[in-house]
């Protein structure tokens, strides 16, 4: 059931780039005469219009003009069922993960600029881990955003988990430290900690940043386990400049794509994986505490180029 409920939210959270996809494709195959050459340029001014960059874009197109050489011609409907397979290729090359029988407490940072969906996505990350029966203990680490702190600490009432939250302007290493004994001597499953809306073009705050990565390393051996970088949908392809610029400061293992139901450019998950190498963890679709879904790269294909529905 969760599965299918996992599917469903998915599907309809890439509404949007569907239209911009599915709908066109099938346009231009419906009013070409043959599949050839300008199909194919056409194909890639819609790719790259929903965001998914021009190298990948090329690759993509390149796919289906290695199959039309092979075969000379395409039937109608095949070119997105070759464009959904190679979408799901490029998604799929995804290094392990650490689990939580790995390292207990389980740490992850959970970082990005403001606006991008930080403090909500700790929060339902944490429901995640609380439906599950783990223990979780959140730290409000952005001290520089007067209503941070305050909004974590919110969610986590919401929610049912324990918080560590000092004034505002508090050192953010300080929070930390202060937050893995917490996690250490009450046995917490995992820690989740909220750090500040960092503008990747201000060094001085990537050091900061830097420093928390110091601090988590020190007191647990191979912490932080997971750097989650919370990248807007619908911010595009800045969204790929974050994650170039947090990649060098932090060492991010994942990303969550926010707000991905808002946006004809969700494409931009192709981008990060891709030219990035980093993996996408999680998507945002909703405003409640259950639209944080797990990624798939078969599920994400689907919704991009699958037949436009709603699943129920």
């Amino acid at each position: 059931m969760r599965l299918f409920d996992s599917f469903s939210r998915l599907i309809n959270g890439l509404s949007k780039t569907r239209s911009s996809l599915y709908e066109k494709i099938r346009g231009v195959e419906r009013d070409m005469a043959a599949l050839d050459e300008n199909f194919l340029e056409r194909v890639e001014e819609i790719l790259i219009e929903a965001d998914v960059g021009i190298r990948v874009a090329g690759e993509l197109v390149g796919a289906l003009r290695d199959k039309i050489k092979q075969r000379r011609s395409l039937e109608k409907g095949e070119a997105l069922v070759i464009l959904k397979e190679r979408i799901v290729t490029l998604l799929s090359q995804d290094r392990p993960s650490i689990t939580l029988e790995d390292a207990i407490p389980f740490v992850t940072l959970i970082v990005g600029v403001n606006g991008g969906g930080k403090t909500t996505t700790a929060g339902k990350l944490a429901f995640r881990y609380l439906k599950d029966g783990k223990r979780v203990l959140l730290s409000a680490a952005d001290t520089f955003r007067a209503a941070a702190a305050e909004q974590l600490r919110i969610l986590s009432e919401r929610i049912g988990s324990e918080i560590i939250v000092q004034a505002d302007g508090a050192d953010p290493a300080a929070v930390v430290f202060d937050s893995i004994r917490a996690a250490k001597s009450r046995n917490y499953d995992y820690l989740i900690i909220d750090t500040a809306g960092r503008l990747h073009t201000k060094s001085n705050l990537m050091k900061e940043l830097e420093k928390i990565v110091k601090v988590t390393a020190r007191e647990i051996p191979g912490a932080p386990h997971e750097v989650l970088l919370v990248i807007d949908a619908t911010t595009g392809q800045n969204g790929l400049s974050q994650a170039k610029e947090f990649l060098k400061f932090t060492g991010v293992t994942g990303t969550v794509l926010t707000k991905l139901d808002g946006t004809a450019k969700g494409g931009i998950a192709l981008a990060i994986r891709s030219e990035m190498g980093i993996p996408i963890k999680y998507v945002g679709v909703g405003e409640t505490m259950d639209d944080l879904v797990d990624f798939s790269p078969e599920e994400y294909a689907e919704g991009l180029l699958g037949e436009n529905r709603s699943w129920i």
